[in-house]
């Protein structure tokens, strides 16, 4: 018997990842860049267990048991078994054929836009890698389970390349600057809904490749000129021209989904006061007067927002040691369910 349990980062873009240029492979349309925040607010945490007695491979989220069939899944797991086999030291002692059972859970709202699949993938393939000495860049291994969880394999920020090879192997992210070079940044995390979106992330780039002309304009014109400042930004700590990149991503972004037929909406009534609160705010704070006093808004009625994480940039996947951090017992089964 063989146990890993390890933690990782949830990662939020700066650029933008929206649509795909090969689908099973999950390849992306452009490079994105992120900002993988702080695991002591936010993580994945997951326990991969191997034994001779296993006889299927199981797994558990937030609980709840799930099918191992997901081609996602077993994309990862065959991956990671492969490499295992082909160590240099050929020291893999049959372990890869053991069956394994996973164990994983999220302290935050999964599908609510707070990229808990990229989390949970990272996890995942991370702890799998340690399970199985595998060695080597292991972010195109997590790209295949979902896109962005390649990014929250480093921590500080992150590139995820969106490469050129057809079997999307140069497809892989890698580190712009560590958490430790911008150590004062501070990141707040509005959360206006912690429901599951109405349309899921790939139906909707699925839909926007499809069907939005500004989405292939975004990708040819906008987005290879916007990494390369925003890369420039983050390393000269130019906090000024990164937010100002960011906002406009993200607002061409959201012009993206709505230019998308039918139109995929993620923002509400009360996001887009946020956005409004902000421009007024960055307004004001240019003013030698009263700031509150400077800022053209009414109070919004309370319980509008479901709560307010305060979070920095944080570092990658950790291996937890301690025995009471597993999730499952010593017989492979989860020690919560519901």
């Amino acid at each position: 018997m063989n146990i890993v349990t390890c933690i990782a980062p949830v990662n939020i873009a700066v650029i933008k990842y929206w649509g795909k240029r090969d689908e099973n492979l999950i390849l992306p349309l452009n490079d994105s860049v992120s900002a993988t925040l702080s695991i002591k607010q936010m993580n994945a945490k997951t326990s991969v267990m191997a034994s001779p007695n296993f006889t299927e491979d199981k797994i558990w989220l937030n609980g709840r048991e799930e099918t191992f069939h997901s081609q996602r899944l077993q994309n990862c797991l065959q991956e990671i078994r492969r490499r295992a086999k082909q160590r240099a030291d050929g020291k893999d002692d049959g372990v890869s054929d053991w069956c394994v059972h996973v164990c994983s859970e999220n302290n935050f709202p999964t599908a609510a836009g707070l990229a808990s699949s990229a989390a949970g993938y990272a996890c995942l393939v991370f702890a799998l890698a340690q399970l199985y000495n595998v060695s080597g860049d292991i972010s195109g291994i997590a790209r295949q389970g979902s896109g962005s969880a390649c990014r929250s394999l480093y921590g500080g920020f992150v590139r995820w390349h969106r490469g050129s090879a057809s079997d999307g192997s140069d497809s892989i992210a890698t580190q712009i600057v560590p958490h430790s070079h911008w150590p004062e940044l501070r990141i707040l995390v509005l959360v206006v809904s912690d429901k599951r979106k109405k349309v899921s992330s790939s139906s909707g780039m699925q839909n926007s490749v499809k069907t939005s002309e500004l989405l292939k304009h975004r990708v040819s014109h906008c987005v290879p000129q916007r990494t390369e400042a925003v890369i420039k930004a983050i390393i000269n700590k130019d906090f000024e021209t990164f937010a100002d990149i960011t906002m406009k991503d993200s607002n061409q972004f959201h012009a993206v989904c709505l230019d998308t037929f039918p139109p995929n909406v993620y923002m509400n009534d009360t996001s887009h006061a946020i956005v409004n609160l902000i421009h007024e705010y960055n307004i004001a704070s240019g003013k030698n007067k009263d700031l509150i006093a400077s800022i053209r808004m009414e109070p919004h009625e309370p319980g509008l927002l479901k709560y307010l994480i305060h979070t920095e940039v944080g570092v990658g996947p950790q291996v937890l040691d301690e025995p009471h951090h597993h999730l499952l017992t010593d017989a492979g089964l989860p020690k919560v369910l519901v």
